[in-house]
């Protein structure tokens, strides 16, 4: 179980690595219009526009590439408590996205990478939550001293 989990988490990072580095990077001129065209979009329909913020698409684009960079690289390489943060970050960044996706009525395909990714990185943090309750089920099972015992015994 224990290499299952490794092996998701290890291709859910380096899936968000390259995605955020596709967003940071300008590979071709269409791709490149392409994107910004879409955080323009995603930007018209940000989740804190209700409390009166609208970010940059392009700012808003140079920030999600960098955190899924980053996130993804520590849910890779980085040690225990930063991969647990880093899930949690591209979880809500997930959920960020199917909100984005939902507020454009996009269609059910377009929103099927969003929502696999967002299922993806719930079932690891499940798992690991799981794996962390019997680790701690299994150090509380330790022989105690019987108070009751006899003398002689």
């Amino acid at each position: 179980m224990a290499l299952v989990l490794a092996a998701l988490r290890v291709l859910l990072g380096c899936f968000f690595a390259l995605t955020g580095a596709a967003k940071l990077s300008q590979i071709s001129a269409p791709v490149s219009e392409q994107m910004k065209a879409l955080f323009v979009q995603f930007a018209e329909v940000f989740p804190l526009k209700l409390f009166g913020y609208q970010p940059d698409p392009m700012n808003y684009q140079t920030a999600v590439g960098w955190l899924e960079l980053l996130a993804g690289l520590l849910l890779v390489l980085g040690p225990p408590i930063l991969q647990e943060i880093s899930n949690f970050l591209l979880t809500l960044l997930m959920m960020g996205a199917v909100f984005t996706l939902a507020s454009l009525k996009e269609s059910l395909i377009t929103c099927v990478p969003a929502i696999v990714c967002l299922g993806l990185l719930l079932l690891l943090d499940i798992c690991h939550l799981f794996t962390q309750s019997k680790k701690v089920i299994r150090h509380s099972r330790m022989k105690t001293p019987c108070a009751f015992r006899e003398p002689w015994q």
